[in-house]
């Protein structure tokens, strides 16, 4: 036990830390909900209804949509671009670089995916920045979704006709909801590459070494 808590107490703490503010986020959330629905004269409802409420998902995956915005830019645009001096960016001057992946095709030590060769290999040296990606625009859909529904309540409540989905998704209210969280990830991001020049952490592997100068770029 004492192992899988060491080798593994990073995803442990971030998994319980994710369940802990999710359910803040679930409780906070049907507290304001239920607030609504007593002003405009409605019953108030259940945590389990709420779960399911177009309130609270269209608010969960606004937030996941650009966290996996941000993770899936991040992976990409560090693989192509640089920032001189930052521990989050690689070499400018290049440097030793990464073996091609080919090299490693009987090595059992390898991933599956290398070891196969071919299309499999060359889909799988870029499959983080593209499973990233591909969450972005499932959470991107799930939002519009339950963004248009959340929206579509809001305006039944005062007797207005409900937009359609493709009728929200152009609407300013929906991007505006989008927008607010996406400046947000790329300004934290690029606040923490510029950091890294000259703040350090010890032990963390995003900073530098203590004693590291400055113009050293990368961990």
């Amino acid at each position: 036990m004492k192992k899988v808590l060491k080798d593994n107490g990073l995803t442990i703490v971030l998994v319980a830390a994710t369940m802990a503010t999710l359910l803040g986020m679930l409780m906070t959330g049907i507290s304001v909900y239920n607030d609504e629905l007593v002003q405009h004269h409605q019953p108030a409802i259940s945590l389990a209804t709420y779960v399911a409420s177009a309130h609270f998902l269209s608010a969960l995956f606004e937030n996941w949509e650009s966290e996996f915005l941000q993770m899936s830019a991040y992976v990409m645009l560090t693989a192509f671009l640089f920032q001189r001096g930052s521990a989050e960016s690689k070499d400018p001057d290049g440097g030793a670089g990464e073996e091609e992946p080919a090299g490693h095709a009987g090595d059992p030590q390898a991933p599956l995916p290398t070891r196969l060769g071919g299309v499999v290999a060359s889909l799988y040296a870029y499959s983080l920045g593209i499973v990233l990606f591909i969450l972005f625009l499932v959470s991107f859909v799930l939002h519009l979704r339950h963004s248009a529904a959340a929206q579509a309540i809001e305006a039944s409540s005062h007797g207005q006709p409900a937009p359609t989905t493709w009728q929200h998704a152009g609407s300013a209210s929906f991007w505006f909801e989008s927008f607010q969280n996406w400046q947000s990830e790329f300004l934290s991001t690029a606040i923490l590459v510029i950091l890294s020049i000259f703040l350090r952490f010890r032990g963390s592997p995003e900073s530098k070494p203590v004693a590291a100068p400055h113009s050293q770029t990368g961990g």
